[in-house]
């Protein structure tokens, strides 16, 4: 028996709020609110809170078009100066971490 059958009001457009996890994955998403009319701040908003989830990156990862060879190597480079930046910082945060349990 599947979701739909189950759940007869979700074929009527009504929003549920327990039920399969399938229901509930369909209501997802970014939602903003538009105070006072001002799209342009909503936008901006919006777009913040796309960066700081990582959706930008994700949506131009998925590029259709030929990235040339020069291209590939400097986003490798860039990659690889992200991951090692974030290993170092991990490295430093678990010193000082080790530091403050222990007490020193």
């Amino acid at each position: 028996m599947n979701a739909i059958a189950k759940f007869p009001a979700a074929r009527q457009g009504v929003k549920l709020l327990s039920g399969a996890p399938s229901q509930i994955q369909q209501w997802r998403g970014i939602r903003v609110k538009v105070r006072n009319g001002n799209l342009e701040r909503a936008l901006g908003v919006m777009q913040k809170v796309m960066q700081s989830g990582g959706m930008e990156r994700l949506i131009k990862n998925e590029q259709t078009h030929h990235i040339k060879n020069s291209e590939k190597r400097v986003l490798a480079r860039k990659n690889l100066e992200r991951k090692i930046r974030s290993q170092d910082l991990a490295r430093k945060l678990q010193t000082i971490l080790i530091k403050k349990v222990r007490g020193l």
